[in-house]
This record gives C-alpha cells, sequence and structure tokens, in this order.
C-alpha cells in the first residue's frame, strides 16, 4: 500500500467522521462530506455555529475516520492532522477540490456563515481488514506538504 493508494481510497469516499476537542476538553464527533487534495489537505465546509469549528478555532488539531461504512468491506483510513480556516487564493484553490466532489457546495458558499475548514494531515493509518492477513499501514512525516 501506497500512499498514492491511500489517496485513492480516500477519493472513494465522500463521508468521514471528524472528532475535535472543546476547550472545556469535551469531545465532539460528527460526519463531514469532504474532499482532499493531491497534498493531503482534507477540506470541508460547516457553518461558524458549530460546534466543530468552534472546537478547531480553540484547538486545531482532529482526526478523522473514512471507510468501513459499506457492508463486508472493512477498509478504513484512521487519519489526525490541524486544521485552519483558508482564505484569498488558497481557500479558491481548495473550494474548487470540494466543488469537484460536492458540485452543490458552490450554492452553499452563498450561505451566511459558512465557511471551509482545511486539515492538513500529519498521520495516517490504512487497516484492510478484508483479507485472510490484516494489512495495517501507517504513514506520518512522509505526507506530501503545501507548507
Amino acid at each position: 500500500m501506497t500512499l498514492r493508494d491511500v489517496l485513492s481510497f480516500l477519493r472513494q469516499h465522500r463521508l468521514a467522521v471528524q472528532a475535535s476537542v472543546s476547550k472545556e476538553g469535551v469531545p465532539q464527533a460528527a460526519v463531514v462530506g469532504f474532499a482532499i487534495s493531491d497534498t493531503f489537505e482534507l477540506v470541508f465546509d460547516t457553518l461558524e455555529s458549530t460546534r466543530k469549528i468552534l472546537n478547531l478555532r480553540s484547538n486545531p488539531n482532529c482526526a478523522l475516520v473514512i471507510g468501513g461504512l459499506t457492508a463486508g468491506d472493512e477498509r478504513t483510513v484512521q487519519c489526525e492532522g490541524v486544521a485552519d480556516e483558508p482564505s484569498g487564493a488558497e481557500l479558491e484553490r481548495l473550494a474548487e477540490v470540494y466543488y469537484q466532489v460536492f458540485p452543490e457546495g458552490r450554492v452553499r458558499r452563498t450561505w451566511a456563515g459558512l465557511t471551509y475548514v482545511r486539515v492538513r494531515l500529519t498521520w495516517l493509518r490504512y487497516s484492510d481488514y478484508n483479507v485472510e492477513r490484516p494489512e495495517v499501514v501507517e504513514f506520518s512525516g512522509s505526507l506530501p506538504t503545501t507548507h
């Protein structure tokens, strides 16, 4: 399993469970629709009134789980990263990545209080329990970056 294989797997999915922690230390998880760039930047949109964005603004570290939702398919990616809210040219670039997966996102962009979150992945684990000898592969410092 290579990073390119993991990227291909991630692009076969549209939903992730995103977890964060409030400034009071309370965990929170939500399902988000996501897209991912060639450099492992995961992007999703959310309203500024949601707990997830309030949590990420106070503590930008988060975790996500992708996959494992199809009956009989026991492949997942667990990942961690640092979230931010891109602006300017970075926002436009990432919005286009997002719109490739969610074209209807262009309409949501007009909603009051909508913001985009980028998670720069710093660690991920791909697990495949569909096979007799499970495959579990971790990636960290080798992840491509844009910074």
